[in-house]
């Protein structure tokens, strides 16, 4: 087995065991628990699950998704979860390396996880991921310069954090603001409230990790995917109202991958590149 083998198969398992805790935050944050007590129980006859019912994915298909002491059914979710989660981080992995850069996206990514399953299923995103996330963002950002293509110098080493960080703040403001900015407008157009604010955090936190450039790119690429998805809901239902958190995580996760190449063709577009 090679090192990159190796190294791969270490970041899927790590991502599985993130994922489990990820399923734990997306049960427990929209009801307002502790995600660290009690310890994960059978939500049925409440007994807890002890260590070897509680493994990553084998666990879930040993058991046939079923609770050891009562046989209660557990929602498919906890296995997708663990699963998506492990792919991911091996997706990450492979796209930026092992490098001390991709900390920051994984611990970005799994907030983005979190989003995306709470937001369906309750219309909310937890300011514990949005708020949180914005600030570990900037936590990152002065810690790693490299997050917003700021180098290190010998003679002003300290300069590239504080750049960096800068840069995050600025992004912040941008993402939050032009979020903030579309949902007066459409208050104004459509007279009911037509953004949340759990959307404009989550949009804060995005600009804090990819920086203005791109929180602008996800601000104007997220409506795409949510009015396919509203269109289709609308046929369905006849609902008109979506949960745009998911979408604008779909902006943010095309702007980080092929952000430079959206950009530059738009530019080339008006003869600018």
């Amino acid at each position: 087995m090679s090192e990159e083998d190796f190294i791969s198969i270490f970041i899927f398992l790590f991502g599985t065991i993130v994922g489990s805790f990820l399923n734990v935050c997306i049960v427990r944050m929209p009801e307002e628990k502790s995600v660290l007590n009690p310890p994960s129980h059978c939500p049925q006859c409440r007994k807890p699950i002890a260590w070897y019912d509680n493994i990553p994915i084998i666990s879930y298909l040993v058991l046939l998704g079923r609770c050891r002491d009562c046989s209660e059914p557990f929602s498919m979710r906890y296995f997708w979860v663990e699963l998506l989660t492990g792919c991911v981080f091996l997706a990450f992995y492979h796209f930026f390396g092992f490098d001390l850069i991709l900390i920051p996206y994984l611990f970005m990514v799994s907030c983005f996880i979190v989003t995306v399953f709470v937001d369906f299923a309750h219309r909310i995103i937890p300011d514990e991921i949005s708020v949180g996330g914005m600030f570990f963002g900037l936590l990152f950002s002065l810690l790693i310069p490299a997050l917003h293509n700021v180098y290190l110098t010998e003679d002003a080493w300290w300069l590239a954090h504080l750049y960096s960080l800068g840069w995050s703040v600025v992004g912040v403001l941008v993402g939050g603001g032009a979020i903030y900015a579309m949902g007066i407008l459409g208050d104004l157009l459509f007279k009911k409230e037509s953004m949340g604010g759990g959307d404009i955090k989550l949009m804060a936190m995005i600009g804090a990790f990819l920086g203005w450039k791109y929180a602008l790119l996800t601000f104007f690429l997220a409506p795409f995917f949510g009015a396919v998805f509203g269109i289709i809901e609308k046929l369905r239902t006849g609902d008109t109202t979506i949960a745009y958190g998911p979408f604008i995580v779909a902006g943010a996760l095309l702007s980080l991958f092929l952000g430079d190449q959206i950009i530059a063709w738009i530019l080339s577009g008006y003869g600018l590149y």
